[in-house]
């Protein structure tokens, strides 16, 4: 299979930082087009407790995850070029969106690789990802 599209799911945990260079690695070698997604998690933005208005809130976590992958940008080979997707939503449901929407050949996800109850009560966005994707998916765990 060759991969065209390559989707990339990122947040401020290091091992995004490790997906994304796996990713824009095989992006290089494959010759493909790399996208970056960072899901602004809806719960947060509703959240009543945080006392700041949900469309306020929002956009500072708009800008903050576009300033999150400019940073991410910076670390790929120079001609290299990325899109971007910030959508507002449940995480593991908007990476599988994205990837329709892009169309990806392949999503780079990481992955803690938590198990038994922690990932019961924490819930695994890779997980669900690799459940629901419409094309193959790559999860990356930590180095060991």
């Amino acid at each position: 299979m060759i991969f065209k599209k390559i989707l990339v799911a990122v947040d401020d945990a290091p091992i995004s930082a490790h997906a994304a260079d796996i990713a824009a690695e095989l992006a290089q070698l494959a010759g493909a087009e790399l996208a970056f997604v960072h899901v602004i998690d809806a719960e947060l933005v509703n959240a009543a407790d945080t006392g700041i208005q949900p469309d306020v809130f929002a956009a500072a976590a708009k800008e903050d995850a576009r300033k999150l992958i400019d940073d991410f940008r910076k670390r790929l080979p120079q001609q290299l070029a990325a899109l971007e997707f910030v959508p507002i939503g449940a995480p593991h449901t908007e990476i599988v969106k994205a990837a329709k929407d892009l169309p990806a050949d392949l999503i780079v996800i990481g992955s803690h690789g938590r198990g038994g109850i922690k990932r019961v009560l924490l819930g695994s966005v890779a997980e669900s990802v690799m459940r629901n994707a419409p094309c193959p998916v790559l999860v990356v765990r930590a180095k060991t």
